[in-house]
């Protein structure tokens, strides 16, 4: 299958369901898949169901008190252990909790496996992306860091070099955690400031352990509320020149549509065209520098009508090779299903009607007063010369 895509999908991933007052609603994933149908696309690309990743895979992020704790809590909600982050208001505990993390993640892990080996160039797991749980803890609506057991997973089989690119509202923490001390392992996070969301962390200082891994993890905090020129702007301001630096034999890339300005839980403004734009983006990294070798992922992202399901499908066309264009009319039958299952009504186009998105070079100049430059600056001086590249 060298030279197709592969969109990694089995329909129990919508088991992972933390309840109905919960901002992380699972008909995200499905609305997700059937206009991922709609389009056609799902003929475009292989359509694989990965096994869920066993004990010894979830070993290579997470610690064994910690995998046993969530086995616990998944049979039994009620005595989930709050020790571990799990039973909180943000992780609650539900039967199956444990299964069907697993099952997530072992998406994410084949995709990982599949690019690797050649199987594939590109694999899509829009489910995964859980980028804030920890070895020892779930976080942020995360119980298992499917990105993380990925790029892990890719080291065993044999990489030296990996570049992960989060483009989440939320700092990639769990990410960085997992490779805080392990240069073979780029991270590079661009997110709404520490100060105004969670985690409160990835602040540009944040450059990876002292020694070999310094320089290995790079953030970009963008001021609160953001949008599509400032957010583009800041991306070709860094990414590239250190992913082009970092030469990685595959590119992980976590595409969360929580930047979107319809998004209630962050503060970025950033439109749908925007992200499609740096999903393109990312597609000619993986070619430019990794071989085409693209594990794309999904993330974060609660406006599950109106965004999240336009955002992946993009992905998803990217990836295949077939982009949907911006001002493509969106099928009859999906906007029909939407209103049928959630009583809202769904857009009519593929855009939010800024496309093509402009945004100005860094490579033209700065304003050392403007508040995005700003935060471009603070991360170019902080990361760069540690990688030997001019800040």
């Amino acid at each position: 299958m060298s030279g197709r895509a592969q969109l990694m999908w089995d329909e129990a991933v919508t088991g992972y369901d933390f309840g109905p007052d919960h901002p992380m609603d699972p008909v995200r994933l499905e609305l997700t898949r059937r206009l991922v149908g709609a389009f056609g696309l799902d003929r475009e690309v292989e359509v694989v169901a990965a096994k869920p990743a066993g004990e010894s895979t979830l070993r290579l992020v997470h610690r064994e008190d910690y995998i046993e704790a969530v086995k616990a809590a998944s049979a039994d909600p009620g005595a989930a252990d709050g020790a571990y982050g799990l039973g909180t208001v943000d992780d609650p505990a539900f039967a199956g909790m444990h299964e069907v993390s697993a099952l997530i993640a072992g998406q994410s892990v084949g995709a990982a496996e599949a690019v690797w080996r050649g199987d594939a160039d590109h694999a899509v797991n829009f489910a995964g992306g859980l980028h804030h749980a920890m070895p020892g803890g779930a976080s942020g609506f995360c119980v298992y860091n499917d990105a993380a057991l990925a790029i892990a997973r890719l080291l065993e089989l044999g990489a030296e070099r990996v570049a992960y690119v989060d483009v989440d509202v939320h700092h990639g923490d769990g990410v960085q955690a997992a490779f805080w001390e392990d240069p073979r392992v780029l991270t590079i996070s661009l997110h709404e400031h520490p100060r105004t969301l969670f985690p409160q962390t990835g602040w540009p200082q944040e450059t990876g352990a002292a020694g070999a891994a310094e320089g290995s993890a790079v953030n970009v905090a963008l001021p609160a509320g953001t949008g599509d020129a400032g957010w583009l702007r800041a991306f070709h301001a860094v990414v590239p020149e250190v992913v082009a630096d970092f030469r990685p034999q595959v590119l992980v890339t976590q595409h969360g549509a929580d930047t979107h300005f319809e998004d209630p839980l962050a503060h970025l403004a950033v439109s749908l065209d925007a992200q499609r734009a740096v999903q393109v983006a990312c597609h000619e990294l993986a070619h430019a520098y990794a071989g085409g070798k693209w594990v794309a992922l999904g993330g974060g992202g609660y406006a599950v009508v109106e965004v999240v399901p336009r955002s992946w499908t993009h992905l998803v066309g990217i990836a295949a090779g077939r982009e949907v264009a911006p001002e493509t009319v969106i099928p009859d039958g999906w906007r029909q299903e939407v209103f049928a299952r959630t009583r809202q009504l769904a857009p009519a186009r593929m855009t939010d009607g800024r496309w093509p998105v402009g945004w100005a070079s860094w490579e033209d100049g700065y304003d050392p007063a403007d508040r995005l430059d700003q935060a471009v600056l603070a991360t170019r001086r902080a990361a760069f010369p540690l990688r030997g590249l001019l800040a």
